[in-house]
């Protein structure tokens, strides 16, 4: 739980089940995966997306590598983090090598040879428009827009868009109108479906043209 948004991380029921089937199958991945794959994330709490999608790759990696950049404005500190993982230290994820590399100061960190992590620190309201990169797949995993707006606010979307490889995807647990409205605004063709366990829908999409 967030003490600054008052919001969990991840689902309280099964934060993996729920990463797996929001982010990763709201992607359609692994079958989108090339040689050489860029997942972009707003927020990178305790790393449970990443963790997930590295775990994916390795498994179904058709070579090449897997880069993934997450803009996080409130990193967490490393004894927070392994806390909050402690609950998934028995399954396969990366877990322990992720909290070997991990400093809320951000950086690139070598999870594997063909597996790289950048943790950008800042408000992602400058941070993504100042990116070099473009992302295949977005991860929209800021706290409820309820409580954290300034993630959702049009113009980040708008760098999102800007920020997106031709055919990328995003996805998202939620299904606010205002969310999907700036993201079809940015250039996304948005679809609401169905949310993971008891949330009613969430929305992913692919970018126009």
């Amino acid at each position: 739980m967030s003490a600054r948004f008052d919001d969990p991380y991840y689902s309280l029921e099964n934060g993996l089940a729920e990463t797996r089937y929001v982010f990763l199958s709201g992607n359609r991945l692994p079958e989108r995966f090339h040689g050489n794959f860029h997942i972009a994330e707003l927020g990178f709490g305790t790393g449970m997306n990443f963790l997930a999608a590295a775990q994916m790759w390795q498994l179904h990696a058709p070579g090449g590598q897997m880069r993934f950049t997450s803009f996080e404005a409130y990193p967490m500190k490393p004894a927070d983090m392994s806390k909050a993982l402690s609950t998934f230290k028995q399954t396969n994820l990366p877990v322990d090598r992720l909290l070997e590399l991990w400093s809320p100061e951000g950086g690139v960190f070598e999870l594997a040879p063909d597996i790289q992590l950048e943790v950008i620190i800042g408000d992602a309201r400058s941070t993504v428009a100042h990116w070099q990169g473009q992302a295949d797949a977005w991860f929209l995993d800021g706290f409820s827009p309820a409580k954290n707006p300034e993630l959702w606010c049009e113009q980040l979307l708008k760098d999102v868009a800007l920020h997106t490889a031709p055919n990328g995807t995003f996805a998202t647990y939620t299904a606010a109108g205002f969310v999907r409205r700036g993201l079809d605004a940015a250039g996304f063709d948005v679809e609401r479906v169905a949310g993971y366990g008891r949330k009613r829908h969430m929305s992913r999409g692919v970018l126009r043209g």
